[in-house]
Parts: C-alpha cells; sequence; structure tokens
C-alpha cells in the first residue's frame, strides 16, 4: 500500500490503518460483531511492527487494560459494538477521571440489549452525555465514509492526546462492512511529551494517577478542572459540514451513515426547486450549537434524520432558536431510512412553512 495512491478498503481495516499511522502499538479488545476485522486486522499487523495484541477474556477487562497502557504514556486502542461499548462504561469513567488519553472505537448496532447486528445510530446519548457515573464528556467523532474511519482514527488519537481525554470514534455498521476507496495519510505523525506518564520514578519524584479524591474539596476542584478542560474542547475543537445552507428554507441535520442518506435526498429536493441543505455534525462532543444557533436566526425549519428513536434531535432542539421548528424522522432497530423516506419528509415539512 504506497501513501498516495487511492485504495480500495473495508471501513473496519480502515480504522486498523490509520490506528497503526497514529502510532497506536497496544489494542486491547474482545470479539462482536460488526466490528470483528478491526481486531482482526490488529492481531495481524501490530506484531509486525513490535506491538502488542491482546484479546481480553472480556470488554470490562480490554477497557482496564487500555488504561494501565495509557497511564504508561503509551498510544492505546480498544474497539467494540454497543454491548460491548456499555460493558466499558465504569472503566471509560475512570479514564476520564484520571485524566488518560485513550480511543476507543464503537461500530454500533441496534438495541436495546443484545439487539441485532444491523447498523444503528441507538449509542448517540451514551457516547455524548457520559455512559458512566459521574460529571465527565469524551471527545467523540463521527464519520461518515471509509476515509473518514482512516482520519477520524488519527484525529482521535491527537485530540485525546492533546486533551488527556479519552476519544471515540462512533461509527456503524454500514460504515464499518463498506468498502471505498481512500488515501492514506503522506506525513509521519508527532506525538507529544507525556511528563505526567508512570514510567518509573528513579531518579524522579513519584508521579500518581487516580481517580480517588478523598481530601475536603478536593473532588469539587478537579471536576471544575475538569469542566474547564471541555469548555476548551468547545472552543477549539468543533467540526461540521454544511451543503447549500447559504439560501436554504430547510436544513436535514444528520451525522454518520444519516449523513450520506440526507444529502441524496437534499440533492433531490434541489434538482426539484426546494431550497434545502444539509449540516452535518463531525464532532458530536463538542457539538456544533452555536453554528445551529447562527442558522436558525435565518432559517425557520430543520428536519433531524436519524437511525434510532430520536437522540441528537435533542441537542438540535436546545440549540435553535425558539421560533424555528425542529421536525424529526428515524428508524430504530436496525432499519434504515432510504433516501426517498428522507425526501418525502423534507417536501412534507417544506410545504408546512
Amino acid at each position: 500500500m504506497s501513501s498516495g495512491k487511492r485504495i480500495l478498503v473495508k471501513g473496519n481495516d480502515a480504522i486498523g490503518m490509520g490506528a497503526i499511522k497514529a502510532g497506536c502499538r497496544f489494542y486491547f479488545g474482545y470479539p462482536i460483531t460488526p466490528q470483528n476485522e478491526i481486531p482482526e486486522f490488529m492481531s495481524r499487523e501490530l506484531p509486525k511492527i513490535g506491538g502488542e495484541f491482546v484479546q481480553a477474556e472480556s470488554e470490562l477487562a480490554s477497557i482496564n487494560m487500555v488504561l494501565g497502557a495509557s497511564a504508561l504514556g503509551v498510544r492505546s486502542m480498544t474497539s467494540s459494538s454497543s454491548p460491548g461499548i456499555s460493558l466499558m462504561q465504569e472503566g471509560l469513567s475512570y479514564m476520564a477521571g484520571q485524566e488518560l488519553p485513550a480511543v476507543v472505537i464503537n461500530v454500533v448496532r441496534c438495541g436495546p440489549g443484545l439487539g441485532g447486528i444491523a447498523a444503528s445510530q441507538g449509542d448517540y446519548f451514551q457516547a455524548v452525555k457520559g455512559g458512566g457515573h459521574g460529571d465527565y464528556h469524551l471527545i467523540v467523532l463521527a464519520p461518515a465514509s471509509v476515509q473518514e474511519m482512516y482520519d477520524h482514527t488519527i484525529l482521535a488519537f491527537d485530540l485525546a492526546d492533546r486533551y488527556r481525554n479519552p476519544a471515540m470514534v462512533l461509527a456503524d455498521a454500514i460504515l464499518g462492512q463498506m468498502q471505498e476507496p481512500i488515501v492514506e495519510r503522506e506525513e509521519e505523525v508527532q506525538e507529544p511529551r507525556k511528563p505526567w506518564a508512570l514510567t518509573g520514578a528513579k531518579g524522579r519524584p513519584a508521579r500518581h494517577i487516580k481517580s480517588l479524591l478523598l481530601k475536603e474539596g478536593e473532588l469539587e476542584s478537579h471536576n471544575r478542572l475538569l469542566q474547564e478542560k471541555y469548555r476548551e474542547v468547545q472552543k477549539h475543537e468543533i467540526r461540521y459540514n454544511e451543503l447549500e445552507v447559504e439560501d436554504a428554507e430547510l436544513v436535514v441535520a444528520a451525522f454518520g451513515t444519516s449523513a450520506r442518506i440526507a444529502r441524496t435526498a437534499v440533492s433531490k429536493a434541489r434538482s426539484e426547486g426546494l431550497k434545502v441543505g444539509l449540516f452535518r455534525p463531525v464532532t458530536l462532543f463538542p457539538f456544533p450549537g452555536e453554528r445551529l444557533r447562527v442558522l436558525s436566526a435565518r432559517v425557520k425549519n430543520f428536519l433531524v434524520v436519524e437511525m434510532n428513536t430520536g437522540q441528537m434531535v435533542e441537542d438540535v432542539r436546545l440549540n435553535v432558536s425558539g421560533d424555528a421548528s425542529v421536525f424529526f424522522y428515524g428508524r430504530p432497530g436496525g432499519a434504515i431510512p432510504t433516501p426517498m423516506e428522507v425526501y418525502e419528509r423534507i417536501v412534507k415539512h417544506y410545504k408546512e412553512q
């Protein structure tokens, strides 16, 4: 695979390629459909470059192995799908509290419960609201192509290290299993120094990484520092894409696979003279709410499309101005909206103006 050339890659393999390019040398995970190509790829490729692959006995074990490796200052990763990510929530809360950087990949399948192996976006709340205990956030990226599966994995490692916080790539079964051409990154990734890492205390003062803070006021102070960090993330790391919103009278908001579907519907609506645009959040945390507030000063109709019963729609409603209408169309349980279904909703709500 030569850098700069377009190569045909499955989404899950692109995740593995991006992780290795980012300098990940430690992977810990447990198999679950539909992300199994990621550990398969890492088990094959990491030993070739001196890395370590461990198939843990469970998802609980794998996230705590990631925690331990991260504390040593090395780039480490795990991946899973929805029920497995649920089992990792305690460890993710610990890592956020300990300010440990790592990357978690969630190739979402449908639920709740064991659900099924079809694609879904039902893990939005879990990812962006903090699925574990306490006041914390993950940095969450939502790719919409195989190229972005690769690019966002590299970005996730960079953001995790920059802010000493776990970062999640929130994909889904469609993106994980589809094949598309990608271009590999040519430039080398530069990892930052980590003076906080546990590397042995010989010749220097001891370092401590913990989340159990029992002195009077100590945990409150720590929480306030974490919130300040999240505000810095919101200030500097918001990412989104827009399509034909400049003159739009209705804007469709969607992320990930739903945004791909919505793009086709928006193009059809445009071809028939409807002034419709597309707004795609790339970062789900930090959420690009300020941009939605700006848009809603002019656009008074928003249609949110998701593969769930309505999760991101809550954040859209929270951020648009009070006199804008927010409609929702979603299909849960592994059902996938079609471009024609989204187009029909666009026409319905466009005519309601």
